[in-house]
Order: C-alpha cells, then structure tokens, then sequence
C-alpha cells in the first residue's frame, strides 16, 4: 500500500504479471505526470501486463487542453480497477487492448476521454465530462465486426459542464452499449456524434441505452442509427461473458504484509 503524492511515470511492463498498485484512497495517494501530444507515449501509467489490480488512488496527466494527454493507458489483458480517479482533458482514458473491468471509479475529461478498442466493462463509475463545447465522452475503437470489443457502462453516473456527447465512432464498427445509467441534462439530445462518417458508416457502429434515467436520458431525439435495447438486446453485454468470465477477476486486496528482506 503506497501513500503520498508521486511525480512520475510508471510502465508496467508485458512480462510483469499479476502486479497489484493499491493506494490509500483518492486524496492521499496520487500519480501525476504532465506530457502531450503522443497518445501511446504521454500516459502517467502504462499497463502493458496482464493480471493486473490497480486500487484507491488518483492517476493524472496535468498537460492541459492543448493537445491528446493520457492519464491511463490500458494494453494488458485482464485488468481491473477499483475505486479510482483518473482525470485529464483529451484521451484520458486509453482503454486500448484486452479485457477490463473498472468499479467505482471516477474518470475525467473533455475529448473522448475513454477510448481505445478494449473489451471493457465500466460498472458505478462517474463519468464527468469537462469540455466547453460539445466534447464527446467515448471514442471507441472497434475495426471489425468480427472483433469482440466494446465499452459498456453499467450503473454509472454521467455528468457535464457543458452540453457533451455519449461517444462518436473511432472507428468504423464502434460499439457502446449506456445501461440503467443516470445522464445529467448535459448529454446532447441526440445523443451520438457522427464525427463526419457516412451513411454506410453509421450504419455499422452499435450505440445502444437500456433504461438509462435522469433528464439527459430521453431517446426520442437520438440519432436514428443508435438503438433502444431490449432485456434480450443487453443481456449480453451484462454479464460476464465479454470478458471471459469473472475467474480472474482476484478478490480486492484487503490485508497486506509487511516487505520482507533478504
């Protein structure tokens, strides 16, 4: 268990399994790094291992607006995180490669600030957009639809200074799935933003709400190639059979030994 404020960054290497980082809570243990521009080389944290835990603590990137500033960069398979802050402005969040599962977490940020093409479940997270004008809160990256990838956030909480988007596609078979989710009355009537694809396009991204509430979650202005799932629709996405199972997800570390010396 670490405490206090840490000026660095930290890259977990691919052949580094099974690492747990667990803080002290939010407010006494913090990571913080400021560098932009590179989305795969800015993050404070980089996890490329798998196996790994990361708990109660904030994870920062202080670049600012001008540029893409990765607070978490996410490439490991099996990954979670547990009661965490992680806050910048543009890409925030990279949840690139691989299963993950984020819980009671808060993420920050105004430009697409979850992205990436992981297959990832968010469930009790806060979402809290920061941008000015429009910004977009999702960019997920699914190429194919062959590929078994995608963003859903279950139970979440979603909150906005200004008017934002729930996601616009990175890529052209995007998927995001919003379920019994509370939206503020910042999210965009229609809800998606295109970002300029065509018609045969946003006809292969899947954006779909499954009883969402609150005063941003009305569907009837949605664009028309978002959808209005199903109990049937959503069951999939719901449970744990898009990330493998829940076998590896480790129980939260609640004691911890003292290091030993050789």
């Amino acid at each position: 268990m670490i405490y206090g404020d840490y000026r660095e960054k930290i890259v977990v290497p691919a052949d580094k399994p099974y690492i747990t980082l667990c803080g002290s809570g939010v407010t006494k243990t913090i990571v913080t790094w400021r560098e932009g521009v590179d989305i795969f080389k800015s993050a404070t944290i980089s996890v490329l291992a798998p196996y790994f835990v990361g708990q109660l603590l904030t994870i920062e990137n202080t670049y600012g607006v001008s540029a893409q500033a990765v607070a978490l960069r996410v490439e490991g398979d099996l990954v979670a995180f547990y009661a965490c802050n992680i806050v910048s402005y543009q890409d925030t969040l990279l949840d690139d490669v691989g299963r993950h599962y984020y819980h009671n977490c808060y993420i920050e940020g105004a430009t697409d600030f979850i992205c990436g093409n992981g297959a990832s479940l968010f469930q009790r997270c806060h979402l809290h957009s920061t941008s000015e004008y429009h910004g977009s809160i999702t960019a997920q990256h699914r190429e194919s639809a062959l590929d078994n990838t995608g963003f859903t956030f279950y139970g979440c909480n979603i909150t906005s200074v200004a008017p934002a988007f729930l996601g616009r596609p990175w890529a052209a078979y995007s998927r995001v799935v919003f379920a019994i989710t509370y939206m503020s009355d910042m999210i965009i009537p229609q809800g998606w933003d295109d970002w300029n694809r065509n018609k045969s396009e946003r006809s292969t991204v899947y954006y779909g709400e499954y009883m969402c509430y609150g005063p941003g979650a009305s569907t009837s202005k949605r664009v028309d190639w978002s959808k209005r799932l199903t109990h049937d629709e959503v069951v999939p996405f719901l449970n744990w059979d898009m990330l493998g199972g829940k076998s590896w997800l480790r129980p939260i570390p609640r004691k911890f030994k003292k290091p030993g010396f050789m």
